[in-house]
């Protein structure tokens, strides 16, 4: 028996701006739910002000996204893609509703136990992100680079869509009664609509796609497991006999040995999230001090990094300006921790001005150097490798998330001690 797949390159693949689209949503997807938690830090910092929700809620989303990515990355190979994905999105859709009919049932009233519910959804949010954004990653891994360009783009999209939409919602509602309350409200109702939308795009629209099939095809050929479900949603049935699919996966690297050729992007990755997450958002809303802009600066300062993130993940499109030296990659990661004592500095001494254009900075090299990493390290290797080294980087990038989060209470320990 032999593998019953779609393995010949057609004269022309059709959907690649279609997929490019779609992968777009599906990144916006992939974090507008945690995001719209970072946007709305000014009405759960009113609400649960002695928890300092901004930086707690951050610790908590964080270490349920890297234990169930590591899990998840570990057993990747036997995970079908397809039931990982819908899943989280799944989990994502009913975690956003079950914010918004928990501050309803508490008529958006503080105190622990509304503030333990939140962080329990928040947890989801880190489970539903690990199980998305390796998944996508591994999937898309094998594809085009524009795909996981388009994907990551995606991801900074809802940073800067969710500060978008809360600047409106907060100006619309500023002068009504309980007004920063019925904007949140109104926020998560959208939130929660656009996962649903991923939902769908993902189970019954990207699958159809005749250039997803045919990578999806290649994947399975070459002895990935994980596309068969996702081929059988399009119409493509996979048949292989056991003896040639086992000597497919041995002659695959396994995953030591793809983390032991890629560990310095993998590094990268965690030094570049490390350091972002070591200053947004919690140091945003608590370590800049007051402004002319009032309690609508630290909402400008996260567009500010939303907005340039977003732009940034574009710049690599241009092959001229794409840094792919690996030597290159690395050296720039690390000169950014200049931008440490930089925010220091503008924080105590500086104005609003500054303190705009280095958030700018920060958003600006995160979304740059993340796209130029995810889109390198992957050429050269099979489907199935590919889709390995991708949850193996991604995992790291969340490794990298986490600890900056850790790192962030620094700031909080500083300005106790007269910062």
């Amino acid at each position: 028996m032999t593998l019953a797949v779609e393995t010949e390159t057609p004269l022309r693949l059709e959907g690649k701006y279609k997929a490019m689209a779609v992968c777009w949503v599906l990144g916006i997807g992939s974090l507008i739910s945690w995001n719209s938690m970072l946007i709305i830090g000014d009405y759960y910092n009113n609400l649960f002000k002695k928890y300092h929700p901004t930086r707690a809620l951050t610790l908590v989303y964080q270490p349920f996204a890297l234990g169930t990515m590591a899990i998840l990355a570990y057993n990747e190979s036997k995970i079908d893609t397809r039931k990982r994905n819908i899943t989280g999105y799944i989990i994502f859709f009913a975690s956003t509703l079950a914010l918004l009919l928990l501050d309803l049932a508490t008529s958006g009233e503080g105190g622990l136990g509304p503030f333990l519910g939140v962080c329990v959804f928040v947890a989801l949010f880190g489970v539903a992100d690990a199980h998305v954004r390796g998944g996508i990653v591994g999937d898309l891994s094998f594809m085009y680079p524009e795909f996981m360009q388009s994907f990551f783009a995606g991801l900074a999209a809802s940073g800067a869509l969710t500060s978008g939409l809360r600047l409106l919602t907060k100006a619309a509602f500023e002068k009504s009664h309980d007004g920063l309350r019925k904007g949140v409200m109104l926020f998560l109702a959208i939130c929660t609509s656009f996962e649903f939308v991923c939902i769908l795009l993902y189970a019954f629209f990207f699958p159809k796609l005749p250039i997803v099939k045919y990578f999806r095809s290649k994947a399975a050929s070459e002895g990935s497991k994980t596309v068969s479900a996702d081929l059988a949603a399009a119409g493509i049935q996979t048949k292989a006999a056991q003896a040639e699919d086992e000597a497919k996966q041995y002659e695959r690297l396994s995953n030591k040995q793809l983390f032991i050729q890629n560990f310095d992007y993998a590094l990268d990755l965690f030094l570049i999230y490390v350091l972002t997450l070591s200053i947004f958002p919690g140091f945003l809303y608590e370590n800049t001090g007051q402004h002319r802009l009032g309690e609508w600066y630290s909402l400008v300062l996260i567009a500010s990094y939303n907005v340039w993130d977003l732009i940034a993940r574009y710049i690599p499109l241009v092959k001229c300006v794409k840094l792919e030296s690996r030597k290159g990659l690395m050296i720039t990661i690390l000169c950014r921790f200049l931008l440490v004592p930089a925010f220091y500095f503008t924080a105590k001494y500086g104005d609003q001005g500054w303190m705009i254009f280095l958030t700018s900075f920060l958003g600006l090299t995160n979304g740059y150097l993340t796209v130029c990493v995810m889109t390198v390290a992957p050429k050269g290797y099979k489907g199935p490798e590919q889709n390995a080294l991708g949850n193996i980087l991604v995992l790291f990038l969340l490794g990298g998330l986490f600890a900056g989060v850790a790192l962030d209470w620094l700031w909080l320990i500083g300005k106790k001690d007269g910062f």
